[in-house]
């Protein structure tokens, strides 16, 4: 049974592990790395992966404990302090690196340390230890790894009376299913109305979009309407609303894929980043900062890799499913762009700076 369990238990941490590794590439790029902007919808997949993978893990992870949970309170031998030391490791850290998986798709941060390099070490911890693990149970592993059913009892300890092996799997696989269908929902329009766990539902929202940082939260409470619109390049331009409306409009069909999970597509519409780079006489491949109206806020200064910027598809939104964007949403204007996490979608900017 503990075999059984810890191969799907392992298939889940490793779907989680290395899709969360992706949104961390995504997130902070290093140098030696390139991100595509193609499929466009790759990181709305590859998180809601992430975070259907994380929470399934829950009752997977429940299971394999209780599998062998009598082992675990056993005085240790002297031999066995490696093994006892890596599980201590492991199901501490797998532990908290879930809640607090959780606890960040429902934005509740009741501790003092950052979540996102908290996330990322826990889940370098846990490779470690499980490759550990792996090690030393590898002779256990491998005896048990293709026993059939009829080679062990079908009955379950006396404490689990009526419940048989199949059973017990029916079981937790069912839970795993259940969760993981009432969370999707958040990702997959299809699974919507049943998404009873998740923080987030489509179509709900201003413009029908849902909103994770509101104009309040970022201290935006109204814009001027002397507001400019500025870009910082070998050419200074100064642009008023009405100047960038009257722009050359293009249309993309995008989604807004955030790191809790949740994701939807819609349709925007707006101005190139590559035309204004045109405009100021930089070259499309240059690299941009994005400066936003927001205060405070650990995204209210973000970067477009070039090849981000030289994307058709990445604009400098002024409209959002045909009608003008709502505060919540970035008015006066935003970035949208493809293959790009929802928090450096940047809302409310008002200037660009061509880095090089």
């Amino acid at each position: 049974m503990a075999t059984v369990l810890g191969r799907w238990l392992a298939a889940a941490v490793a779907i989680c592990f290395l899709t969360g590794l992706f949104s961390h590439f995504v997130q902070e790029t290093p140098a030696w790395l390139h991100i595509p902007t193609r499929p466009a919808s790759l990181y709305r997949v590859t998180q809601g992966l992430h975070v259907l993978s994380g929470t399934v893990a829950v009752p997977l992870l429940l299971a394999k404990l209780w599998t062998v949970y009598p082992k675990l309170f056993a005085k240790p031998e002297l031999k066995t302090l490696l093994e006892r030391g890596s599980i201590l490791v492991l199901v501490s850290a797998m532990a908290l690196e879930l809640f607090l998986g959780y606890l960040n798709t429902l934005q509740w941060y009741p501790w003092p340390f950052p979540f996102k390099q908290t996330h990322y070490a826990l889940a370098w911890i846990i490779v470690g230890a499980l490759l550990v693990h792996i090690a030393v149970k590898l002779p256990l592993i491998r005896a048990h790894w293709r026993r059939t059913t009829e080679a062990v009892p079908e009955s379950l300890p006396p404490a689990t009376t009526g419940l048989t092996r199949r059973g017990l799997f029916r079981t937790v696989a069912g839970a795993a299913s259940l969760v993981g269908i009432s969370t999707i929902g958040q990702s997959v329009s299809a699974f919507g109305p049943v998404a009873v766990l998740a923080p987030r539902k489509p179509n709900i929202g201003p413009q029908g979009l849902p909103v994770n940082r509101t104009a309040h939260d970022a201290g935006v409470s109204a814009v001027a309407a002397d507001w400019r619109f500025t870009v910082s390049g070998p050419q200074q331009l100064s642009l008023s609303l009405a100047d960038l409306q009257q722009l050359p409009q293009r249309r993309s069909a995008l989604p807004i894929a955030c790191v809790e999970g949740w994701s939807q597509g819609a349709h925007w519409e707006g101005i190139r980043i590559r035309d204004l780079l045109e405009l100021c006489g930089a070259p499309a491949s240059s690299r941009v900062r994005v400066v936003s109206m927001e205060k405070g806020g650990f995204y209210a200064t973000t970067e477009l890799p070039p090849e981000y910027a030289a994307d058709p598809l990445t604009l400098l939104a002024l409209r959002l499913n045909g009608a003008e964007l709502a505060l919540d949403h970035g008015f006066p204007a935003r970035i949208i762009a493809p293959n790009r996490p929802g928090v450096l979608q940047t809302k409310w900017v008002h200037r660009l700076e061509v880095i090089r």
